[in-house]
């Protein structure tokens, strides 16, 4: 099968989407932009002295937002086609004093536009949709506050919607917890530069950190526009500075969002390419791809891309595995248990409670639909197949991307899959489903 091209049918409204029972696939897929590279490369842009074009840029609902909130900032960004735009940075010195920002319920951009936000001189709104309202961002508060920022909590303490008033940044150092979300870190990182006193700004990490590639992802596209900051024992130290504009910056393949594809090829033969993302990613979800092989499937890794197959004498068996530093792509792994010999348990996921859904109950009741055996904790989830056969089933999705994307895999077990509403995939990748049916050979034809 060939390089398989997509045309975009976000603004198609749909119910329901059928994914037939999949018995082969193969194909190359050449994956939208890293949601997670695209607003960060934004926000570091935006932030920067001078320049910046921007190209593979994931143009979806969270970047959308993050862009529209740029935007009313005053940053001036060109959109040059559907990956390329260019960024006119402010020199850490946001242009427009008042302004009210809506941001979905992106959480990256919320959490790294409230950092910037309240420090920006001036009088700021940020609200998002009812789920986002529901998603805590105390501890990024609290830490806020503690260097002095001047934010109020309109509806609920450690929720949005957020009103901001003017503040200067006080003292050398600063605690984050890390044990709920790695964007609380991520988000004072990125402001720091702008805030850093002369001796530079020490960020201490109180308790576990959990997605720590997320961190490192971070802290590799500051230093490549320009930042000083080093690891210490308890944290990181940044430098006071001004962020340098790049002249050209290329965003990755969303790594997080070939967790399904690289799947596909485990599940259904393959092999199964995906294209922009390699050996040497950013992104820490390519570990995803070394499970895989673990599991009983052949991998193959170069600069850009991953392939993954399975030999049909091969069965894929289950895994017990930790998942803290991959927690996003993990969920792949749950309707991937309907097709393994054994239980496939995983770990280290409590963030998925604190998502666009509370994404353990949520996949804990749609799997059972399937008649599959699953039990459940704070932060881990068991599933395997059943012992009488699987069903068919009509799964909801929760306004959750990652539950639709995850959930149409099941029907690689000899399911038919219902997805509803999945349209809600718009938020990474809108064209998910029209990728996913062009590698696919379905049962009767």
């Amino acid at each position: 099968m060939n390089m398989t091209q997509t045309h975009n049918l976000e603004n198609q409204k749909v119910d329901s989407f059928v994914v037939r029972p999949i018995i082969e696939a193969s194909g190359i897929v050449k994956l939208p932009g890293s949601k997670s590279i695209s607003n960060r490369a934004l926000l570091l842009a935006a932030l920067a002295d001078g320049t910046t074009r921007l190209e593979g840029l994931l143009r979806a609902d969270d970047t959308e937002r993050m862009i529209e909130s740029l935007a009313k900032l005053g940053i001036r960004i060109e959109r040059i086609n559907e990956q390329t735009v260019v960024v006119e940075g402010c020199s850490g010195c946001i242009p427009v004093k008042r302004a009210e920002l809506f941001i979905g319920n992106a959480g990256t951009a919320a959490r790294t536009l409230t950092a910037v936000l309240a420090f920006a001189g001036g009088h700021y709104k940020i609200d998002g949709i009812a789920r986002m309202r529901e998603r805590p961002i105390g501890d990024l508060i609290v830490a806020l506050r503690e260097l002095g920022a001047q934010i109020e909590c309109t509806n609920r303490e450690g929720f949005l919607p957020l009103e901001f008033g003017p503040a200067a940044a006080l003292g050398s150092s600063v605690h984050v917890r890390g044990s709920v979300s790695s964007q609380y870190l991520t988000a004072i990182l990125m402001v720091a530069p702008l805030i850093a006193p002369t001796q530079g700004l020490r960020i201490a990490i109180e308790g576990e950190l959990i997605s720590r590639p997320y961190v490192e992802m971070t802290v590799k596209m500051m230093r490549r526009f320009g930042a000083q900051i080093e690891p210490e024992d308890a944290g990181y130290r940044v430098m006071p500075g001004t962020y340098r504009a790049q002249s050209r910056y290329q965003v990755e393949a969303d790594a997080s969002g070939a967790s399904y594809f690289l799947a596909l090829g485990a599940l259904a033969g393959g092999p199964v390419t995906v294209t922009g993302v390699g050996k040497d990613s950013l992104q820490g979800d390519i570990a995803f791809a070394d499970v895989l092989e673990r599991m009983g499937a052949r991998v193959e890794k170069t600069e850009n891309s991953i392939t993954v197959s399975r030999s049909p004498e091969v069965a894929l068996t289950g895994i017990d595995v930790d998942c803290t530093m991959i927690p996003d792509a993990a969920m792949t792994f749950v309707p991937m248990a309907l097709s393994c010999t054994g239980a496939v348990r995983l770990t280290g996921i409590g963030s998925w409670r604190v998502k666009e859904t509370d994404r353990l109950k949520a996949m804990a009741c749609e799997m059972r639909k399937f008649g599959a055996i699953v039990k459940e904790g704070e932060d881990w989830i068991l599933a395997a197949r059943p012992v009488d056969g699987i069903c068919s089933a009509v799964v909801e999705t929760y306004d959750d991307h990652r539950m639709a994307m995850s959930l149409a895999l099941a029907a690689a077990s000899g399911a038919e899959v219902t997805v509803l509403d999945p349209g809600c995939t718009a938020k990474t990748f809108p064209t998910y489903f029209e990728l996913l049916e062009s590698l696919c050979r379905h049962e009767g034809g």
